[in-house]
């Protein structure tokens, strides 16, 4: 445990005359499992980038088993016997899961025997824990399944140095603790864990060391049974972190989106949403609970206006706007943040101006003969980016060059600026750090008391207690049951989620 593994010595990174990383330093030793903690933008992903290989540092050094080594490319890392999975997706889409899991490996060259592999690799997800099918197009899976995908690539591979950025995001608490007596079995075989983490609970049972960074400067390493979850959380981000609690009981009896009897088919044609019903009430916080996969991602769809339904109804404002087109159920006062903000919710390569006024180009207010009113749209944009707390190199810079917590932030803000009737979260706050976390829940709560309904999709249980007025559990697509956050315990939920009906 107490042998030297991996050593980063000063390393530092730099974009566009900004330092991700200055001169940071991380020692990790052979067999244990190392939590790397930090806000957005404190520089944990870039650290971990150029250990995967991905980026070069500016300067700074690393050392596998006290031998200097030089990486240029992920093949680099692979063959030094580290690999890494990545919070943003590595996968082909137009391949099934098994064939992206083998691709690369030059032990599987030349004909592919693909009956035998997609049994071989069903057996080794489900040893891990990780429900997906192998013969499915990356494709046709949710965002959680492709997760899943990543996590099977790299242990798959048995690499010596496994480094997992946001690993338990989108699984279940069943999920999660064959996950971790995969890694600490890893860890007793010698190999070693480095995981990206925001959830301190995590932290505290799974790692045996920390590293903490913040403003991409290395704060601390610290033993994890020499510490504490507040201790960590302080250290995160220099300051004191305040819970986030909702005031239940304020809801009123008006139903702001009213689902009755829904079905909807998935991309692969397959029974997705069965005869579904559940009721959203002004004011309130109605939480949607369920493993990736089980109709998630077609609700959101098909209550943005993205997919069609084959039965039921939807009233939106006690209208009925079942199967109408996108821009209409906008119009009725819906307002919609997409559980992946990269690629469906952001224009990563456009300003944060133009990501501010994707759905209200039109708007008189934002034009003139034709013509952006672009002194206006800069002070709109000024005052969103102090509103909302976003942190941005300039609001006519594209939103890539933002953190992952600073994207979300702009998000809700372009959502929420025309104080919307109903708003759909759907994984907010998926691989965001506390202090984004935070941010973000107040504009649900925030929402909330202004008088709209919120449909918070979540598969983070604490989240959906925390913030939640009822929590409707989905299984399968359809409603196991609606259950009181005050009362209900997280092992019913976990039943209901497996697919029992509440009585």
């Amino acid at each position: 445990m107490d042998e030297q593994f991996l050593e980063m010595r000063n390393i530092s990174k730099s974009f566009f005359g900004i330092a991700a990383n200055d001169r940071v330093n991380l020692l990790v030793n052979s067999g244990e499992i190392h939590a790397l903690l930090g806000e957005n933008g404190a520089g944990k992903t870039t650290l971990m980038n150029v250990l995967a290989g991905l980026y070069k540092p500016d300067e700074g050094s690393i050392l596998i088993g006290g031998k200097r080594i030089t990486l240029t490319s992920p093949r680099d890392a692979i063959r030094n016997g580290i690999g890494m999975v990545h919070q943003n997706f590595r996968l082909v889409d137009s391949l099934t899961v098994t064939e992206n899991v083998v691709l690369g490996l030059k032990s599987v060259r030349g004909l592919l025997n693909l009956a035998r592999l997609h049994e071989e690799i069903g057996r080794f997800a489900d040893r891990f824990g990780l429900k997906v099918d192998p013969k499915a197009e990356v494709w046709q899976l949710s965002v959680g399944e492709r997760q899943r995908v990543e996590i099977l690539k790299m242990l798959y591979r048995q690499v010596n140095l496994l480094i997992m950025d946001e690993p338990t995001a989108v699984l279940t608490p069943q999920e999660v603790q064959p996950l971790f007596d995969s890694l600490r079995s890893m860890a007793g075989e010698g190999r070693t864990v480095i995981i990206i983490t925001h959830k301190l609970n995590e932290v505290m049972e799974i790692a045996d060391r920390v590293t903490v960074l913040r403003g991409g400067k290395s704060i601390a390493t610290v033993l994890k049974n020499k510490t504490s979850k507040q201790e960590l959380a302080r250290m995160m981000v220099g300051r004191e972190i305040h819970e986030v609690k909702n005031r239940r009981g304020t809801g009123s009896s008006q139903g702001v989106l009213e689902v009755t009897g829904i079905s909807a088919l998935n991309d692969m044609g397959l029974a997705a949403l069965s005869n579904l019903s559940f009721c959203v009430y002004s004011g309130e916080i109605l939480g949607i609970a369920g493993v990736a996969g089980n109709g998630q991602k077609e609700l959101v769809e098909v209550v943005s206006g993205l997919r069609s339904t084959r039965a039921g109804s939807m009233f939106i404002n006690s209208r009925n706007m079942t199967n109408c087109k996108p821009r209409e159920i906008i119009d009725a006062g819906v307002a919609v943040v997409p559980e992946d903000r990269v690629g469906m919710g952001l224009a990563l390569n456009m300003s944060l101006v133009e990501n501010l006024i994707v759905k209200t180009y039109h708007d008189p207010s934002n034009n003139r003969g034709g013509f952006f009113n672009w002194k206006q749209l800069r002070q709109k944009a000024e005052g969103v980016v102090r509103e909302f707390d976003i942190k941005t190199v300039g609001i006519f810079s594209p939103v890539k060059l933002m953190s992952g917590g600073n994207q979300q932030k702009l998000l809700f803000a372009r959502e929420t600026l025309k104080d919307p009737r109903l708003l759909v979260a759907a994984y907010p706050c998926r691989g965001l750090d506390l202090g984004a976390t935070g941010a973000v829940q107040q504009i649900m709560l925030d929402q909330k008391e202004r008088g709209a309904g919120v449909l918070l999709i979540s598969e983070d249980l604490d989240e959906l207690l925390g913030l939640s007025d009822r929590i409707a559990v989905i299984y399968e697509g359809r409603i196991m049951g609606v259950v009181d956050p005050g009362t209900v315990s997280i092992e019913k939920i976990g039943l209901m989620m497996c697919g029992e009906r509440n009585a």
